[in-house]
């Protein structure tokens, strides 16, 4: 039992003694008139509520036996505590899932390793797609564009008012994300609204100087979305949409074309706003961004996964047309640089140049959000190089992106989509990982050296030390790449 500022929660006790407190709503549910609002304060109940169970995940698109089917509940701005058995001013960390802001859930990822090291972990929901990052020109709301982003800083309020329930310190909370959820923290970083509400923060796999999407596309892409769904007039679109079934407003847009861009995804965070004002790279530059320790990297093939879901094994033929399509009069730059033939597949030589360009994902851009960000605060840089097992007949993914996250926890929810289990010497790794990120969260120091120009930390079951970045993603080519197409 424990009591919280909006009440009593009666949580659960798991066979290796964490407490577990599931479902517990951190704003009121972005309903009717809230929808398209920023979050408002949660309600107060009387007696106990019963945390002994997850909640529904923000509404999103799922897959049945009978094909895609629209899943969860706009009531979902909820989250999930794991704590010590007996803790006493713990270090708090809040995670943010991945899922392109379009799916995931807090109440996917089982913590308990970590927490058995002695931290609490917090997993929230926000709002996603449409419901979470819609800009209409109509809109007034501070927060319009950004929902999704307003939630997560309405979670770091609720823990700064309830850690000490849980028996952790407010003062020392690490704001965590994967893939999206990391995207999430890099524009935490540079919005004045979340300034205070951690004091750390950690980056898996998200370039955190890649650009959001700018407020003038939102609207133009928002405004098209209005249209599209019956409701064109400017002067009532907003109450149009609110109309609609949420049913209505999930999965649009989504589609499985593969992205070069963080600003070709469908649905991102925007700037230009008054949550994130400016792009993150030019906020670092100027000074503008929260000034705290950050451990950020990537994993060695980032855009495998992506390459290989969307289109497996291609021919040279159609390796040409797709760099022709996604990099137009520099396709033969690229071309000339990543031949087809010198890769075991153009397939892998697609991966490889998009993962080493990384402006959705990879390693140059991730280089540059280093050197940035150093300035002013101490940066822990690493890639992960450990590739998944390999299993028979099926696409050599490497180490792609997400790949590192069993290392850190286990699935809630396991199914047949579960990559292979780890090894021995892979959950050997996994204990290492989750000591040093243990020892980030306790101290603001993973216990290995601050980044230096270029060169990170790479690891793997072979092999943990060092590795130059720029030399082996060819970052100069990217630089002379990005300057031919400004």
């Amino acid at each position: 039992m424990v009591r919280i500022d909006t009440g009593q929660l009666q949580g659960r006790t798991t066979s290796t003694g964490v407490r577990v407190f599931e479902n517990i709503p951190y704003a009121a549910p972005p309903t009717g008139p809230l929808r398209w609002s920023a979050p408002r304060p949660a309600r107060a109940w009387s007696g106990v509520r019963d945390a002994t169970q997850p909640g529904p995940s923000c509404p999103q698109v799922g897959w049945s036996a009978d094909g895609p089917t629209v899943n969860g509940s706009e009531d979902c701005l909820t989250v999930n505590v794991w704590a010590p058995a007996e803790a006493t001013a713990a270090p708090v960390l809040l995670f943010l899932h991945g899922g392109g802001f379009t799916g995931g859930a807090g109440s996917l990822y089982d913590p308990s390793e970590l927490v058995a090291r002695g931290n609490i972990v917090v997993t929230a929901n926000y709002r996603l797609g449409a419901l979470g990052f819609l800009r209409h020109p109509a809109m007034r709301d501070p927060a319009a564009g950004n929902f999704g982003l307003a939630d997560q800083q309405q979670a770091l309020r609720w823990i700064q008012r309830n850690a000490k329930a849980f028996g952790g310190d407010p003062r020392r909370v690490t704001l965590w994300g994967e893939s999206a959820g990391a995207f999430s923290v890099c524009a935490q970083l540079v919005s004045p609204s979340a300034r205070g509400l951690f004091a750390q923060a950690i980056v898996q796999s998200a370039p955190c100087t890649n650009n959001l999407l700018p407020a003038r596309t939102a609207e133009t892409r928002a405004t098209k979305t209005a249209t599209d769904l019956g409701c064109p007039d400017p002067r009532t679109a907003v109450a149009c949409l609110r109309a609609k079934p949420f049913q209505q407003l999930t999965g649009l847009a989504e589609d499985d074309t593969l992205d070069r861009l963080t600003t070709d995804r469908p649905w991102l965070p925007v700037t230009g706003t008054a949550l994130v004002p400016l792009q993150p790279r030019p906020a670092h530059r100027l000074g503008l961004a929260a000034a705290v320790p950050v451990l950020q990297g990537g994993t060695k093939d980032e855009m495998r996964s992506f390459v290989g879901s969307r289109y497996g094994d291609i021919t040279a033929e159609q390796y040409r047309q797709i760099l022709g399509d996604l990099y137009g009069g520099a396709a033969a730059k690229v071309l000339a640089a990543y031949p087809a033939a010198a890769y075991p597949t153009p397939s892998l030589a697609l991966a490889q140049l998009l993962t080493d360009e990384g402006l959705l994902l990879g390693a140059c851009s991730q280089l540059r959000a280093n050197d940035l960000m150093r300035r002013r605060a101490p940066v822990y840089a690493y890639e992960f190089a450990e590739p998944r097992t390999p299993q028979p007949g099926e696409f050599p993914y490497g180490a792609h992106h997400g790949v590192e996250t069993p290392y850190f926890f286990a699935s809630t929810n396991p199914g047949p989509w579960e990559p292979p289990p780890l090894t021995p010497a892979q959950r050997e790794l996994s204990g290492r990982l989750l000591d040093q990120w243990s020892a980030f969260a306790h101290t603001g120091d993973p216990g290995w050296a601050p980044y230096r120009r270029d060169v990170v930390r790479s690891i793997s079951v072979a092999s943990t030390g060092p590795v130059d970045l720029r030399s082996t993603h060819r970052c100069d080519f990217w630089d002379q790449v990005s300057a031919a197409l400004m």
